[in-house]
């Protein structure tokens, strides 16, 4: 339940004559009844109560009723027992109306809900009181309420002001020992009682009309006990308040937990701390030893160029211990290659419908390539842009903007493609390291060395920045364990969202 629904709970039971015990000796609500209809006749004869003839109330009949009430209470119509009027708009472009404003002029959006209103965004001036408003102000203290898009928002007005065409100004009719007890039951239930109206259907949502407005169903209370509903919801409404604050930071907690979950897995991943380690598995300096030799025989055959990265690793550098099996190192010396591509000459000019994928930033994903609206170049520009090709089992990273770090698998069937210059190329010696280095690169400990190692006035990575991220390197058997238990527990990750 909601804080709006267990809120929402309490005005209904507070409307059924439940949330407080009823008292015997209580003055019947018909008595209150008949003096509210008394100071009406009286008001209207003297001139002193103008009521509009479209706020006519329709006599109540059985089928009117929608539950049985206490029986010291009485079903009555809302134009019964108050007068309302509702508000305008003054033209836009009627600068007159508008400039040096000095009537606050109450919007929706304006209204304090359950609250005083006392300041508002726009003013009204002298004129537009005098020609729009016909001089009719509410004067402070007036109670006002939404009935068109937002139904039944409340609000007091703390200062003179007129209001819009959506809201309407309430002015309970009763004797003065009796209006402020009927006002301030009136505000608490008219948001309960206002939605169950005879509403239509509106652009942005739900309205009412003067009719259905002057129709709504009130159940009036004795006045005694309509001071201790008050109360009572008054008491009762801090505990909402306290639920609410609850409700909202148990959401917040169940909407950052799948994502926390996820950074943690992924970093006891990278830590050795996911799976077993088995002593028969061949320790990660054999693989880098092999790698090694892959490299030397692709710089040999101008296949890879000698890393920019640091061979070797100083004891400060190190920012957490690996097990005994693992080696640290730095990326560049598992890669054959490691840069950008480049926007073609003429930019976006050289796409064509068809042709050569050519793989922008928002293309590149954590779960994969997004291939949906992908740009094409033609064969000619792929080739001028030889030193961009994608091969598959590549790993594309985003190097700049607010998508820096996400990477991607390309995948084992994959054709060819070509990248721009906020995109990577990470071709690996070894390509059974990329499964493990995909998520390895999403995990805390390398995200934050690549915003540790941003330059430029718009942050972004170099290749020679990326060649040097320090990769805590596993044994590769141990790799293929660690790569399916993370598949396992993102996948719970997914569920949760």
């Amino acid at each position: 339940m909601t804080a709006q629904e267990l809120k929402n709970s309490i005005l209904q039971l507070a409307v059924q004559g439940r949330l407080v015990p009823q008292d015997t000796s209580d003055e019947p609500a018909i008595e209150l009844l008949k003096r509210i209809s008394k100071y009406r006749s009286d008001a209207i004869a003297e001139g002193k109560l103008f009521v509009d003839k479209k706020h006519t109330a329709d006599v109540i009949t059985e089928e009117d009723i929608p539950y049985e009430l206490p029986s010291s209470w009485i079903w009555v119509r809302f134009a019964d027992i108050v007068a309302f009027n509702s508000g305008k708009t003054p033209a836009r472009q009627d600068t007159t109306c508008w400039s040096n404003g000095i009537i606050p002029w109450v919007s929706i959006t304006d209204m304090v809900a359950d609250g005083i209103t006392y300041t508002t965004k726009d003013k009204v001036s002298e004129q537009a009181i005098s020609d729009c408003f016909s001089e009719k102000i509410s004067p402070a203290g007036t109670m006002i309420m939404s009935f068109k898009l937002t139904i039944g928002k409340m609000s007091i007005l703390g200062v003179d002001a007129v209001h819009n065409e959506a809201i309407i100004s309430i002015f309970p009719t009763a004797e003065k020992q009796d209006v402020e007890v009927l006002k301030k039951y009136l505000f608490k239930i008219l948001p309960i009682v206002a939605v169950t109206g005879d509403s239509k259907n509106a652009v942005k949502g739900k309205t009412l009309n003067a009719t259905s407005i002057s129709n709504l169903m009130i159940p009036l209370p004795p006045l005694v006990e309509q001071e201790r509903i008050v109360a009572k919801i008054e008491e009762l409404l801090p505990y909402v308040k306290e639920y609410d604050k609850a409700e909202k930071y148990l959401s917040k907690l169940n909407n950052e937990f799948p994502d926390k979950l996820r950074k943690s897995i992924l970093q006891q991943a990278v830590q050795g701390k996911l799976t077993e380690h088995h002593p028969d598995d061949e320790p990660a300096s054999e693989l880098l030893k092999r790698i090694r030799k892959e490299r030397e025989i692709l710089q040999k055959n101008k296949i890879a160029k000698k890393s920019q990265a640091s061979e070797t690793i100083s004891e400060n550098e190190i920012p957490f211990d690996i097990p005994d099996t693992w080696e640290w190192v730095n990326l560049g010396w598992l890669c054959q290659k490691v840069g950008a591509g480049s926007t073609p000459k003429g930019g976006s000019a050289v796409y064509v419908p068809q042709g050569i994928k050519f793989l922008r930033e928002q293309n590149i994903h954590d779960d994969g390539l997004h291939l949906d609206g992908v740009a094409y170049i033609t064969e000619e520009t792929h080739m001028d842009k030889s030193g961009s090709h994608v091969e598959a089992k590549d790993i594309l990273m985003n190097i700049t903007g607010g998508s820096i770090g996400r990477n991607a698998l390309v995948p084992d069937d994959f054709d060819t493609a070509n990248v721009n210059q906020h995109v990577l190329i990470i071709r690996l010696a070894n390509k059974e390291l990329r499964h493990y280095l995909h998520y390895c690169f999403s995990a805390p400990v390398i995200l934050n060395q690549m915003f540790k190692k941003q330059v430029g006035d718009k942050p972004g990575l170099s290749a020679t920045k990326v060649e040097n991220f320090l990769i805590p390197l596993p044994p590769l058997e141990e790799q293929k364990r660690i790569v399916a238990r993370v598949e396992q527990l993102l996948a719970v990750c997914d569920k949760l969202k």
